[in-house]
């Protein structure tokens, strides 16, 4: 089974980055170089941080607004859970959510679970694409949400349709040039339809 391993953000400037996401609590799930690939608009993908309560969503929120993110839509109650999206300094997106409505405990900046949301084209073509390289698929939900099994990586991968992750982040689906990110694997390097770069992933 292929395996994905790793994410790595590609920002101007790698140091104020790697900053950034060690204060937000990222530093852990990923990893940033210096690019200066031309990108404009929405970059067609997004990191889902899943956390256990709403005080931890507002605890993160307030942490990323500290260090530089700005508010793509502010933490609000929803019929889901309760959650806010930011943007980071580089311009990557970040979800923040949790499924409870109410805290149970004093808030914390704990993060529960990580996912790289990859905004596609086909969802269904997509996946076929994933499957015949080698990975497995954990669920499924037709065109709509494809999320693949990924035991050996701290970030869980998935695939959504383009328009409607731009939509769910707050921003226009409109944009062109480099993703400006890089999925690490086992399975050589390849590039997707998409357009999301695969590279071997280092040891």
């Amino acid at each position: 089974m292929t395996s994905f391993k790793s994410v790595t953000l590609e920002v101007s400037d790698p140091t104020a980055a790697d900053a950034f996401y060690q204060v937000f609590g990222l530093g852990a799930f990923v990893n940033v170089r210096a690019s200066d690939a031309p990108t404009t608009g929405f970059r067609g993908f997004a990191l889902s941080l899943v956390v256990a309560q709403p005080g931890n969503v507002d605890a993160l929120v307030g942490a990323a607004l500290d260090v530089g993110a700005t508010t793509l839509k502010p933490a609000t109650k929803g019929f889901w859970g309760y959650g806010g999206v930011v943007r980071a300094p580089d311009g990557t997106i970040c979800k923040i959510a949790s499924s409870a409505k109410k805290d149970t405990g004093p808030a914390t900046r704990d993060i529960d679970q990580v996912a790289l949301l990859l905004g596609v084209a086909d969802v269904k073509a997509s996946k076929r694409f994933y499957v015949d390289r080698g990975l497995a698929v954990a669920k499924s939900f037709g065109g709509k949400y494809v999320e693949f099994d990924t035991p050996s990586s701290a970030v869980t991968l998935a695939l959504y349709p383009r328009r409607a992750l731009a939509k769910d982040a707050g921003v226009s689906q409109e944009g062109t040039g480099s993703h400006r990110i890089a999925i690490g694997g086992d399975a050589g390097p390849f590039t997707d339809p998409d357009g999301f770069v695969w590279e071997t992933a280092s040891v």
